[in-house]
């Protein structure tokens, strides 16, 4: 078998993108048969199986065995689900440094909230009887956190939550694959962070009234707030649990 035979599913994988770039494929839709991708894209079946194992392990398909309208690879999610499972299992295999995981957050997450008060300002000027962007999901996160006898897995689990829903609302789908990539290491360095704190019941009270204060100034469409008050927050956390502080 040559390299380029070897290599040969690129080529599938290749070709099932750019179908689902081009919305020619969609979530819904099944694939080509084997015989038919390997026939079409000059290929051999077992380069267009290896394919199509790859896209099952990245979550963007399942295969069922049979015939009938659910018999073989039918699309269940678009390139975003990939893509986060990608970051999932870059974090996982390298172990990215807690202060690229930061710089990151900081970068995203400050352009989030700033395009979310951008967005509401914009709606009350063009569109007054609309609520958009939808931020009910981010305000029962909130909600949920100041409940009582929260454990500090549980109340550090829906602080992740908020942050991702802050992502969702913007709807930039690369932004939010990049987020959910990223959960677990955020979650990860967050939850060791724990155990350097002076007091954790100060700081869940101080991390309650921060999300609050993010969701105000989006809220109050002052993006220049809402982009400050993001900053502060995650690097005032990352500083308090004595880590390397991030410009």
């Amino acid at each position: 078998m040559t390299v380029d035979d070897r290599r040969a599913w690129e080529t599938v994988l290749a070709h099932i993108e750019n179908d689902l770039l081009w919305g020619r494929l969609k979530p819904g839709d099944r694939l080509p048969g084997e015989r038919a991708l390997a026939a079409d894209l000059g290929v051999g079946r077992s380069s267009v199986r290896e394919a199509i194992r790859v896209l099952e392990v990245l979550g963007l398909v399942r295969t069922n065995v049979g015939s009938g309208p659910t018999a073989g690879a039918i699309i269940v999610a678009l390139p975003g689900g990939g893509m986060s499972a990608l970051m999932r299992l870059q974090v996982a295999a390298q172990g990215f440094p807690v202060a690229d995981i930061v710089k990151t957050r900081l970068i995203l997450e400050t352009a989030v909230a700033a395009e979310l008060a951008e967005a509401v300002l914009s709606a009350a000027l063009l569109h007054p009887d609309r609520l958009d962007p939808d931020l009910t999901r981010c305000v029962q996160l909130l909600d949920a956190m100041d409940a009582d006898g929260l454990t500090e897995d549980e109340f550090l689990a829906l602080d992740a939550a908020f942050h991702l829903s802050l992502a969702e609302a913007c709807g930039n789908q690369v932004v939010i694959a990049t987020m959910a990539g990223l959960r677990t290491a955020i979650e990860g360095y967050v939850r060791a962070g724990v155990t350097r704190l002076t007091s954790w019941s100060a700081t869940s009270v101080r991390l309650r009234a921060e999300h609050r204060g993010i969701l105000a100034a989006i809220e109050a469409a002052d993006p220049a707030e809402a982009h400050s008050l993001v900053h502060a927050h995650i690097s005032g956390y990352y500083a308090e649990t004595r880590l390397h502080p991030v410009s």
